[in-house]
């Protein structure tokens, strides 16, 4: 048994441009596919950003790896609130 409702084909998928035309406008259609592309690139980065955080190991405890960026006017203040 087919389903009913199936992937749009050739002509349906004119149509369906149409009506994104006509609800959107065409001076519209560059700045929705700009800032579409802009939140799958963000996307994309993020869960590649997860993805690496799974797989690099953990550091062991008092060490900094990679990943902990920290700058070196903050330790130096952190080192001073401790002797205080």
């Amino acid at each position: 048994m087919t389903p009913l409702i199936g992937m749009p084909q050739g002509a349906e998928w004119l149509i369906i441009l149409a009506i994104v035309i006509l609800v959107f406008g065409a001076a519209k259609l560059p700045e929705l596919a700009r800032g579409t592309g802009q939140a799958l690139r963000i996307f994309k980065s993020e869960t590649k950003g997860l993805r690496d955080e799974d797989e690099t190991p953990a550091a062991p405890k008092g060490e900094l790896n990679a990943a902990d960026e920290v700058a070196e006017g903050e330790i130096v203040d952190e080192r001073r609130e401790n002797n205080a």
